[in-house]
């Protein structure tokens, strides 16, 4: 499936085969695709808990308020972030780099992450989280499943179930697997006029 197709068929599908068992070279194929998402200064700070053990399923879908598509779906996978990965050897995330462009990119990560402060710390997990949940949805559309973003769960619940380690924190989560019933028709797309601008906002935008 090519990408416009991806984006256009992707959908948060509820109702997943609970029999269905994902293939391990799909489920590798999936996670290196999505340890290909850009982050910022290349600190790549997200952190991906793929629940696959039933039993830690059904804990996970208690958390979520039952909701059936944690349990039902192949993959249930908490997206997380380490707020100090800035901090954390960053020479490593230059390692294949050339040597002056490491000299120059490593200082500059722990001068922007200390001078910014804990909320952009905390803003930029979230933002990485985002882009790699995306490109994990887009990913497993075009390799035929389906997928549904989720924040309906309770995030002090499902943090003590993962043993979220101090200084993380937790995005969202997604199910990923192979839908038995499809998502309901799209409800209702904001007219474009509404929310792309150019340049600048109209005077009138509220």
């Amino acid at each position: 499936m090519d990408t416009f197709t991806a984006i256009q068929e992707r959908r948060a599908v509820k109702h997943y085969d609970p029999n269905f068992e994902m293939p391990e070279a799909d489920y590798e194929r999936l996670m290196d695709l999505a340890l290909l998402s850009p982050t910022s200064f290349n600190i790549q700070n997200w952190r991906f808990v793929v629940v696959r053990d039933a039993e830690q399923k059904k804990k996970l879908r208690a958390a979520a308020w039952d909701q059936a598509q944690v349990t039902d779906a192949n993959l249930a996978i908490v997206l997380c972030g380490d707020t100090m990965a800035w901090a954390k050897s960053p020479e490593r995330y230059y390692k294949n780099a050339p040597e002056a462009t490491r000299d120059m990119l490593v200082p500059m990560i722990e001068q922007f992450y200390t001078t910014s402060g804990e909320q952009v710390q905390h803003d930029e997990v979230m933002r990485s989280a985002g882009i790699a949940g995306q490109t994990i949805m887009l990913a497993a559309k075009a390799m035929g499943y389906d997928s549904c973003p989720m924040i309906g769960f309770d995030p002090e619940q499902v943090a003590d179930l993962i043993g979220l380690p101090e200084g993380h924190v937790i995005a969202f989560m997604i199910a990923v697997g192979k839908a038995v019933k499809p998502a309901y028709p799209r409800s209702g797309q904001l007219p474009k006029s509404e929310v792309v601008f150019v340049d600048r906002y109209p005077e009138d935008a509220s």
